[in-house]
This record gives structure tokens, sequence and C-alpha cells, in this order.
């Protein structure tokens, strides 16, 4: 049986979202604008929108208004951070 298609917003997403996890992206850098988007990637400003509401769900991006949308902390793993009751002494 065949994957099912996935919606544009999504390809776009997951398109984005490597780019974050590659470092392409990296913490604190800002998305294009919304027309700006339409025109790089070919899509409708309503897919980018669904988009930029997909990255946030994901907790990859935080959206500022009349700001932009920025990249933001990734979720640490396990075992990344330390804490602070270990560096305590």
């Amino acid at each position: 049986m065949s994957e099912l298609p996935r919606y544009e917003y999504v390809k776009l997403a997951d398109a984005i979202a490597a780019d974050i996890a590659s470092g392409a992206l990296p913490q604190g850098a800002a998305l294009p604008g919304e027309r700006a988007m339409t025109d790089l990637y070919g899509v409708s400003i309503g897919t980018v929108r669904r988009t930029i509401v997909e990255l946030r769900r994901r907790g990859l991006v935080a959206t500022l208004p009349a700001k932009g949308t920025y990249v933001i902390d990734m979720p640490k793993a396990p075992g990344d951070a330390l804490d602070t009751d270990e560096t305590a002494t």
C-alpha cells in the first residue's frame, strides 16, 4: 500500500524543519516574510500561513506581531543540559 499524499503546508514545514535541524536556519534566525515565502517556495499565502502555524505547533518558531517569525531553541534531548544540582558544589 502506498503512502498517503501530504499537504503542501506539511511538506514546506518539513523542509523548513530540516533547515533548522541542519543549522542552515540557526536559533534566532528570522524566517522570510509571508509574501517573500510565497515567491521563494512557489506556494500561496494561505499555505505559508498554515506552514508557520505548523512550525509553531512543533515548537520550532515563535512569531512576534509586527516583528516576524524567528527560530527558537530546539528542545534538548535528555542528558544534553546540565542539571543545576549537579553543577552546585
